[in-house]
């Protein structure tokens, strides 16, 4: 027991500290609940959709997540960091008692938005042909429509996210949420539909199943726009954004969007890292290996879909809530910065490590240990190079989910040109190491350059985190070793209980004896991770007041 309390720090933080904590793990709750639903949708529908692609299923994911990178980046830069404003200016003239002043500034901003994602979409329209030759190499032909169909959604994104934002900074988080997961249900069900009706009962042609797939992104944003609008007018506000009355403040909304975006840009750079870094693979990886290789335009898709686009789809929700505990830590951390509160940020910052390596590391290590089962479910029975692929991208997560973490604070608390500068340095090392790192190693190129990288940036920012707030090495690290050592339990009952179903299903499971594996298998780790983190008192450490409820739900 000494032993076990030793991993553990037992001292109690102080107060304001606790309740900055139930702060995060509320906000947490609320935002990763929000969209929860419509990531496992867009998870799930993979299964359906890639079998119905038939033989032609890897290299119609490739195409499919080519054409997103450019889409998600594209979506960024649209909308400088303008929603989050919106909300903030909304807050404050309704904390004023000046609720005609916010529905002037979100008028002004939503036409100002409607001009930028028509510029951006037109951009991205007559740029997809040379923007397709530089992700999809020379014979990318088959990437422009894709291109073009997604320029559709950059044109009403930039709109649709200032009511987005009108309602976050009202706190009507049911609007709010409800846009995003119908979203996500009409993208699907265009997506099945579509690709059922070409592939089933149409041409048969994978391209256009793929580029009618992209178009869903169109028709789901058509859907939570509906909602949007319903909402605003079910409320009484849709009248008053477009008749608002006399205000008492003034307000310039091209003042604050500039301001915005002398803010913004940092966090848009630095925090499009990962898609940059991916349409630097996909462009590298197309464009090189036919100077050593004599592989077909499709054999190389398919490659760049067991590295890339496979895994992508399946990590999207990790990141997701790598990402969730960054921003929900943020405010807090810039609160304490500015009020000179040392101690409960450093105790803050330590605490978000500890957090994210409790959920993290278990969830990419379980994902590695049962790439068999999970692949199968999804894709197809793996191939000795699609499960190494795999299991190298899913470990990678937890690095690229860190960088999510560790990014934002030094942005927060005023450095935002060192952390540019930590931006550049990772960017200059990938850049440097693509071209001769896929020349020897193929498909592991683009892996092995993101982690080196990565790695460097990632301690890059820890270490400056650590010169800023002092937090505790020591408490910290007594955090992460013992959700480490979790882990290994964790990955013993993991890789048990999978030998076992093994020699009851056989070397071969197909997708239900796959699916039962991962569940009982997976089940069975992740129980054993929280029964071992409530004996050594870490669910405590983690959850708080909450850790309590835990134990009553899972009789721990």
């Amino acid at each position: 027991m000494e032993d076990s309390e030793k991993l553990v720090n037992t001292e109690q933080p102080p107060k304001t500290a606790a309740k900055s904590k139930d702060q995060m793990l509320s906000g947490a709750a609320w935002r990763t609940g929000a969209d929860m639903i419509g990531k496992i949708l867009g998870v799930v529908y993979i299964i359906p959709w890639y079998a119905w692609m038939g033989r032609f299923g890897n290299e119609a994911n490739s195409l499919f997540s080519m054409g997103y990178n450019i889409y998600a980046l594209f979506l960024l830069v649209s909308t400088i960091g303008i929603p989050a404003a919106v909300a903030r200016e909304v807050a404050r003239y309704n904390t004023l008692d000046d609720p005609n002043m916010a529905y002037r500034l979100v008028r002004q901003m939503l036409a100002i938005m409607a001009g930028l994602g028509l510029v951006a979409a037109g951009l991205m329209f007559v740029l997809s042909g040379p923007l397709s030759t530089l992700v999809g190499g020379k014979d990318s032909a088959d990437l422009v429509p894709v291109m073009k169909s997604l320029a559709l959604a950059v044109l009403i994104f930039p709109s649709m996210s200032v009511i987005r934002g009108y309602f976050q900074g009202l706190n009507e988080v049911k609007a709010y949420a409800l846009s995003q997961l119908l979203e996500q249900v009409v993208r699907v069900i265009w997506m099945l539909a579509a690709t059922f009706a070409i592939m089933k009962l149409g041409s048969h042609s994978w391209q256009n199943a793929v580029t009618q797939s992209t178009t869903a992104a169109f028709i789901g944003m058509l859907g939570s726009y509906a909602v949007l609008l319903y909402y605003l007018q079910k409320s009484g506000k849709l009248s008053h954004l477009l008749h608002p009355g006399p205000a008492k403040s003034k307000i310039n909304a091209l003042g604050i969007m500039k301001s915005t975006m002398h803010t913004a840009i940092p966090f848009i750079v630095i925090g499009s890292a990962i898609q940059i870094f991916k349409i630097i693979d996909n462009s590298t990886f197309m464009n090189m290996m036919p100077w050593v290789t004599d592989y077909s335009h499709n054999e190389l898709l398919a490659l760049m879909s067991y590295f890339s686009a496979n895994t992508d789809k399946l990590t999207m929700v990790l990141l997701g809530v790598a990402l969730t505990l960054g921003s929900v830590s943020d405010p807090l951390i810039t609160e304490h910065y500015v009020k000179g509160n040392r101690r409960e940020l450093a105790t803050l910052v330590g605490y978000n490590f500890q957090l994210y390596v409790g959920f993290m590391l278990p969830a990419v290590v379980g994902m590695a240990l049962l790439t068999k089962p999970i692949y199968t479910i999804f894709y197809q029975i793996p191939s000795t190079l699609q499960s190494s692929l795999f299991v190298f991208a899913s470990l990678q997560t937890f690095l690229l989910g860190l960088y999510m973490l560790v990014y934002p604070p030094l942005t927060v608390m005023d450095h935002k040109r060192l952390a540019m500068r930590f931006f550049a340095i990772t960017l200059v090392v990938k850049l440097v190491l693509q071209v001769p790192l896929i020349l020897i190693f193929h498909s592991f190129g683009p892996l092995l350059a993101t982690t080196i990288s990565f790695t460097l940036g990632v301690f890059l920012f820890i270490r400056k985190l650590h010169e800023i707030t002092h937090f505790s090495i020591k408490n910290t690290t007594r955090g992460i070793i013992g959700a480490s050592l979790l882990t290994l339990f964790m990955s013993i009952v993991v890789i048990v209980a999978e030998m076992i179903l093994g020699l009851i299903f056989g070397k071969t499971p197909g997708r239900i004896a796959s699916a039962l594996i991962a569940l009982i298998a997976g089940g069975a780790g992740f129980y054993t991770y929280l029964w071992f983190a409530a004996q050594l008192g870490l669910l405590e450490r983690w959850f708080g007041n909450r850790a309590a409820g835990l134990r009553r739900r899972l009789r721990i």
